[in-house]
């Protein structure tokens, strides 16, 4: 999803409680690898990984001036033949230590051996967040800030991950506004969007 999507799903889901949740938590991400000087482990669970939120936030690393946001993805099927940023498996969250930061996304209750690395991971001193199933969910209640995703909901984890992502890149927060009608919202961009450039004199 590019900045234009992003933008124009952010336009749709204004005075919603999305756009306020998203942003809490992906400052929670940001605050905490820029204070501690980066250390981001992103980690999923054995049947889903999180590989395009992972490249999304390496973007943002790069397009914020935040190298801290570049994260190391943790990988179950990692093998010492992939390349470098593929090849790093779970006993990297085994060996975390204080000042980094673990992001788990589980689209699914977490298996038992996940949490158990993760609870390892908090009582090191790491910094854990996660994008959850529900706020029930045992590893929402492990996270020091978690978001719950549910299967079936207003939006996928898919599109989640876009805005956590595209929030953390910011620099500064917009400034809130007012409620508006869907119908005044996408018309309002479009016009934007389809503004001819000034003129160059």
């Amino acid at each position: 999803m590019d900045a234009v999507r992003v933008a124009l799903l952010r336009e749709v889901l204004a005075g919603t409680e999305w756009l306020t949740a998203t942003r809490r938590f992906a400052g929670a991400l940001r605050g905490s690898v820029v204070s501690h000087g980066g250390g981001l482990l992103l980690v999923g669970t054995p049947e889903y990984e999180p590989w395009h939120l992972a490249a999304h936030l390496v973007d943002e690393a790069a397009w914020s001036g935040t190298p801290e946001l570049a994260p190391t993805l943790v990988r179950y099927g990692a093998r010492p033949a992939d390349p470098a940023h593929l090849a790093v498996g779970p006993g990297r969250i085994e060996a975390a230590r204080r000042g980094e930061t673990l992001l788990v996304v589980a689209p699914a209750p977490t298996e038992a051996r996940l949490l158990e690395r993760v609870h390892d991971a908090r009582r090191a001193g790491v910094t854990v967040l996660a994008l959850t199933p529900g706020e029930d969910d045992d590893l929402a209640t492990m996270a020091h800030e978690a978001l719950a995703v549910p299967e079936g909901g207003e939006l996928d984890l898919d599109t989640v991950q876009h805005l956590v992502s595209a929030a953390a890149g910011e620099n500064s927060l917009p400034q809130p506004r007012g409620r508006r009608r869907f119908r005044d919202r996408l018309a309002r961009l479009a016009d934007q969007l389809t503004e001819p450039p000034p003129p160059r004199w």
